[in-house]
């Protein structure tokens, strides 16, 4: 089977992310990039959406979970977006990285990164 790659990058979205007190009550940004690996195969051949992730749908689909969500921790934002990307049995493996711009001192930005395949969370097979 191929392994080829979707790439959303640099999507910038404000919610309630942290520890701390302040962070509990003002809406932060983070950054998210995710990547999506699947096989392109019959996409490609038939230039056909049905055969392919729909990347629009994955954006939407985290744009509303970041948005609505409150957590502690950037690595529990981060495996919940994988686990919704993984949830499209076309996913075979999904790379996500959450970071928060300014989250410390003389830093751009501090995140992490998930990475899980279907397998890793108990999911088989595809439907593709």
């Amino acid at each position: 089977m191929a392994i080829d790659q979707i790439h959303i990058k640099d999507l910038l979205l404000r919610t309630i992310i942290g520890v701390n007190e302040d962070e509990r009550h003002n809406k932060q940004d983070v950054v998210i990039n995710i990547t999506l690996y699947t096989d392109h195969t019959a996409a490609a051949a038939s230039d056909d959406i049905a055969n392919t992730i729909n990347y629009k749908t994955i954006a939407k689909q985290t744009i509303k979970l970041v948005e609505e969500s409150q957590f502690y921790l950037v690595e529990k934002m981060a495996l919940e977006i994988v686990n919704l990307c993984l949830a499209d049995p076309r996913v075979e493996r999904a790379v996500v990285t959450v970071e928060k711009p300014g989250a410390l001192r003389f830093t751009r930005s501090v995140g992490v990164t998930i990475d899980r395949t279907r397998a890793d969370i108990g999911l088989t097979g595809t439907s593709a």
